[in-house]
């Protein structure tokens, strides 16, 4: 891009960096210490903005890099926000739901001074949800006032957008749907498997269903399953919220197949929307679906992704393909400043207004320079937030 050594510097450095030591009383009486995380990648295009995640393997190193990837997301779908990412290294699986509100609060209480709606806006990631970001409201505005627009993807009731928790899943959906008409394919009677089953690879599913596309595959950490003849997408939601580790296991019907199998399904798209690197060398070579669309955050490891290329395949990367949440994010955040709220259809056309210009952007860079989508995608994101930082003399 040439875009100098310096900006380079300047781009790939985060604005700041914090970590704090949680200490909470556990329901036991003892007392548990936990590493929280905020790390803010940059502002040139507007407040940082970024998930919340709870999990055992949440670092710096992780933080830091799904930090940059908000900041080119925000700019690839052109919504006025920076990029940061925060986490807490706990599994919420071995904690009560009074520990988890108290590691919560204790965590916004560390760094308040540090986030507000207009500096730094958290939203859900994974293991957090409304319930998470209601705490994290309340807890803010004790210290601020009341600041309904701190987080995103709150409940309805406490300030929240009609949309918003689809609006990962939908954008998926719709990303699916555009990518499988550049290679020819009708979504209609598309079929598809979906690696991961919360919130976004259920939705994407709900609304990939509506549109007459057939679920095939899917599968979670606890195994893989397939129906030639489709899967009853409601069925296996309300399967899935009834099973004591909410997994698509047991679901009735279907026949359990290997990881290597489920990769290896011939299906029209793939979409993994579980964690990070699930595709790997040895994952990529066995994958016949000409299209990917990657729900979760860096799904594909770097020679993984240069695999797939090499065999000709469509990748809707991350940036754009998750876009959905943190754009309906963003409409949550105006709707709290207005305090004037939309309804469900009117949040969902602005959706997809906002994505399908987005999805033609990149599209039409990749075929212009001869890139690959993720390639122009980060092209088109990098020269906004390289053109906001210089004319703002950053």
């Amino acid at each position: 891009m040439d875009i100098g050594s310096s900006i380079e510097r300047l781009l790939v450095s985060p604005t700041r960096e914090v970590k704090v030591p949680i200490a909470i009383e556990m329901d036991n009486g003892s007392v548990g210490v936990f590493d929280g995380y905020r790390i803010q990648h940059n502002c040139a295009r507007g407040p940082f903005k970024g998930g919340l995640r709870y999990h055992p393997e949440v670092n710096q190193d992780e933080i830091n890099a799904l930090a940059s990837l908000m900041t080119w997301k925000t700019a690839v779908v052109g919504i006025p926000y920076g990029g940061a990412k925060g986490g807490i290294t706990v599994d919420p699986r071995k904690l009560s739901i009074g520990e988890i509100q108290r590691l919560t609060r204790k965590f916004v209480g560390q760094i308040h001074m540090f986030i507000g709606p207009n500096i730094d806006i958290p939203a859900p990631d994974v293991n957090t949800d409304g319930q998470t970001m209601a705490w994290i409201m309340d807890e803010y505005s004790k210290f601020h006032g009341f600041s309904p627009g701190v987080v995103t993807g709150k409940p309805i009731e406490v300030y929240g957008s009609k949309g918003r928790e689809g609006a990962t899943g939908r954008g998926v959906a719709l990303c699916t749907q555009w990518g499988l008409k550049e290679l020819g394919i009708n979504v209609k009677n598309a079929s598809y498997a979906v690696q991961g089953f919360g919130n976004v690879g259920s939705w994407a599913s709900r609304v990939l269903s509506d549109m007459g596309a057939k679920l095939v595959a899917v599968g979670d950490e606890f195994g893989y399953l397939k129906n030639p003849e489709g899967f009853d997408i409601k069925a296996l939601v309300a399967h899935v919220k009834k099973h004591p580790q909410h997994s698509v296991m047991d679901f009735k019907g279907c026949d359990r197949i290997s990881v290597e199998e489920f990769f290896a399904m011939d299906v029209d798209a793939l979409i993994p929307a579980a964690l990070g690197g699930v595709i790997t060398e040895k994952t990529a070579g066995s994958i016949r679906a000409p299209l990917i669309v990657e729900a979760a955050n860096g799904p594909t490891k770097p020679e993984a992704h240069k695999i797939l290329l090499s065999k000709g395949k469509f990748v809707v990367p991350d940036i754009l393909a998750n876009a959905g949440g943190v754009t309906v994010s963003y409409f949550e955040w105006v709707q709290n400043a207005q305090c004037f709220y939309w309804e469900e259809p009117e949040v969902n056309q602005k959706l997809e207004t906002i994505l399908y210009k987005a999805f033609n952007e990149v599209n039409k860079m990749a075929k212009a320079a001869k890139l690959d989508h993720r390639t122009a995608s980060f092209l088109l994101a990098i020269r906004e937030v390289g053109k906001s930082t210089v004319l703002r003399g950053l």
